[in-house]
């Protein structure tokens, strides 16, 4: 009994070190002041944006968006924003030429 104890116990010391690295990968490409986002009404597409972001209207009212369909469950494990792929170019490329 203890020796399938000890197995149970190196198989979760197991998973926790492979969930460990498996996080750390999907974060790892995600460059310091930067967070990612999932755009699209249909299809979502994955984008790594400046952090800056945060500060402005234009992108917190995608944002209200976002909160109005997915309150904080979004179904891609990250931030979701439910617009089409236009409209969110056209407020970061604005945000572009602001900073």
């Amino acid at each position: 009994m203890a020796i399938r104890l000890l197995s149970m116990i190196s198989g979760v010391k197991q998973f926790h070190k492979l969930q460990s690295v498996v996080t750390r990968n999907q974060i790892s490409d995600v460059p310091k002041g930067h967070f990612a986002v999932y755009v699209g009404e249909t299809e979502k597409k994955r984008y790594v944006i400046p952090i800056a972001y945060l500060n402005h209207t234009s992108f917190q009212e995608l944002l209200q968006k976002a909160e109005e369909e997915f309150g904080f469950q979004h179904p891609m494990g990250a931030l979701t924003i439910p617009c089409n792929e236009d409209a969110f170019f056209h407020v970061t490329s604005r945000l572009n030429n602001y900073l």
